[in-house]
């Protein structure tokens, strides 16, 4: 696999890409974002992933989270993908929206056409991506936690709750906690996977913990002044869900945060070393 580099900036003692290349999974180019920190010149460093939410590409939380000073200092190589598929062919919503199509790809496999051919962003996120960034990247995959924001959010824990034992650490800002009994969720999973109900559980984090599905535990910050909070995320689900699982949840309810990445970029010090410690590396530098 080749791997483009777009752009390359020296952080903190380590560097900042920005890669693209050919995705087989959705047959269009892709691109990601990976800081790469100055412990990693001398041996290979576990992995943090990002998954973003909607509307975003890999750009947001690469330049607006502020992560690369503590994932130097921790040792931590964190990827950011992109959303959805992208180019010449790759259909968005018909009706022009943000939330479903370009930038909204929900990180599942799309079985209803158009969107089947491209929007396979399950399997460039569980399989094609942690493979080139394995072949490519000073990547110990034995070590790897998960954590994303929004939409991202939904698909680090549905990833995290589908592949035990590949996350060592799962944590979200703000997810959309239960797709099925949202309209963002609804629109998605129903114009990306039909109307069989059934499909749809492979994607809510509930319904997965309803039907077995474990994490060891759980790191989510949500604000109260989020304009999402009443209508799309249903933090309340999500830990309802995890207490009946008996799922150890960390939720805390950050009083007059918003949906912004101001929130992500007051918190992400805690998510990085919440990682780093279920990594096995010092949580301080």
């Amino acid at each position: 696999m080749t791997l483009e580099i777009l752009s390359r900036s020296r952080s903190f003692g380590g560097t900042q890409f920005v890669y693209r290349h050919a995705s087989t999974a959705t047959g269009t180019p892709m691109r990601f974002s990976a800081f790469v920190p100055p412990e990693a010149e001398r041996a290979k460093v576990p992995v943090v992933w990002f998954l973003s939410g909607l509307t975003c590409t890999e750009e947001n939380f690469t330049v607006k989270a502020g992560a690369q000073r503590v994932a130097a200092e921790l040792g931590l190589l964190v990827i950011a993908p992109d959303t959805s598929p992208r180019g010449e062919g790759v259909p968005g919503d018909p009706e022009g929206s943000y939330d479903f199509g370009l930038g909204a790809g929900f990180y599942l496999d799309a079985t209803v056409a158009p969107y089947a051919q491209h929007y396979r962003m399950r399997t460039y996120i569980e399989t094609e991506l942690p493979a080139i960034v394995g072949d490519s990247l000073p990547a110990d995959l034995a070590r790897q936690g998960i954590m994303g924001h929004s939409m991202g959010g939904h698909g680090a824990i549905t990833i995290a709750l589908r592949n035990p034992g590949r996350f060592a650490s799962v944590s979200a800002f703000a997810p959309i906690s239960a797709p099925m009994r949202c309209p963002w969720g609804l629109k998605a999973l129903s114009g990306y996977l039909g109307p069989d109900r059934t499909a749809w559980r492979a994607y809510d984090s509930c319904a997965l913990i309803e039907d077995g599905a474990r994490l060891s535990r759980l790191f989510v910050d949500q604000g109260t002044a989020d304009g999402f909070l009443e209508q799309q995320l249903h933090p309340d689900y999500l830990e309802a869900a995890c207490k009946s699982a008996g799922i150890p949840l960390t939720l805390r309810r950050q009083e007059g945060f918003d949906h912004s990445y101001f929130f992500i970029a007051t918190f992400i010090a805690d998510h990085l070393r919440y990682h780093a410690t279920a990594l096995g590396l010092p949580s301080t530098a």
